[in-house]
């Protein structure tokens, strides 16, 4: 499996500079090849190490059908394992970033069974096919970057609170839709917005009432880190923290990543002994001395690749 997912990243990442929905007819073969024909998402390889993931289903305001949790799983899987990757911009296509679980794929819901037991069973399978697909952002150790705009509901919270940085239009406005349509929110903002903006009483609001929130109240809860008068705006600053984070050590990159999910999860003893634990290797890196050696010359370190 783990050769698979090496194969498929050199496939998918080795895509100069366009997305995969205008990819000639012979690097769209070798993606396929790969196990990735992509239809719900567009990815750009960028050869400073920043990739842009977009949601890619404009006229559905990027709604998120079954296809789409297994295409967001194996894309974040081949980043994660790509050493040309050092950090990731989202974004999404259209008028609005996502419209939530797409209702009309007939798909996205549970297969049917007569006994209530086997139902919950596979509704537990089901269920977990998008968890994983979410939490892949998030396992995925190079940083991602998302830009919000439009409509950001139900299943669109889902995946930005599995994202690193976000930045929205002040356009934008965000949902917690499933207490309103019969369901507890079950692909992860129950989980992660929480420890996302760190106030119990609001989320438990805005999850129980359902109701809309702006972009202006987004950023005050700290959901978002900035608010940018247009998509084209909010991109660039989004290109440009990635860039920053591009240029850092990698190893130094996915460490830091890596020991702050950690940290969420886990008591201060327990973080500072991961921690001490992690750099007592990671600190033998050469970037460390690439680091102090270009500090000491008044020049920008050059990293490899991972």
């Amino acid at each position: 499996q783990a050769i698979c997912l090496k194969l498929a990243a050199r496939q998918l990442l080795s895509l100069s500079c366009h997305p995969v929905s205008v990819l000639s007819a012979a690097r769209r073969r070798r993606l396929a090849m790969a196990g990735l024909e992509l239809q719900t998402l567009a990815v750009i390889a960028g050869d400073d190490g920043v990739y842009r993931v977009e949601l890619n289903r404009p006229a559905t305001r990027n709604a998120m059908n079954w296809r789409f949790w297994k295409e967001l799983g194996q894309v974040f899987s081949a980043l994660a394992i790509d050493g040309a990757c050092r950090t990731v911009v989202m974004s999404a296509r259209g008028k609005s970033f996502s419209a939530g679980l797409d209702l009309a794929d007939p798909q996205n819901q549970p297969p049917p069974a007569e006994d209530v037991g086997r139902k919950g069973l596979h509704f537990i399978d089901h269920v977990t096919v998008m968890q994983d697909a979410v939490t892949a952002v998030e396992s995925c150790l190079k940083p991602t970057v998302v830009v919000v705009h439009g409509a950001c509901v139900g299943a669109g919270v889902d995946l930005i609170t599995a994202c690193d940085v976000r930045l929205c239009t002040s356009d934008s406005y965000f949902c917690i839709k499933e207490a309103a349509v019969g369901l507890a929110a079950d692909v992860g903002t129950l989980a992660r917005l929480p420890k996302v903006v760190g106030n119990d009483s609001v989320v438990r609001e805005l999850a129980l009432t359902a109701r809309n929130f702006n972009a202006d109240e987004a950023r005050s809860l700290g959901l978002v880190s900035r608010v940018l008068s247009s998509q084209e705006e909010a991109l660039q600053d989004a290109l440009r923290v990635a860039s920053q984070i591009a240029a850092n050590s990698p190893v130094a990159v996915v460490g830091t990543k890596k020991n702050l999910n950690f940290a969420r999860d886990h008591t201060v003893l327990e973080s500072l002994d991961y921690v001490r634990t992690w750099n007592a290797c990671m600190i033998q890196s050469e970037d460390f001395g690439k680091a102090i050696g270009a500090a000491m010359q008044k020049s920008k370190p050059v990293f490899s690749k991972l």
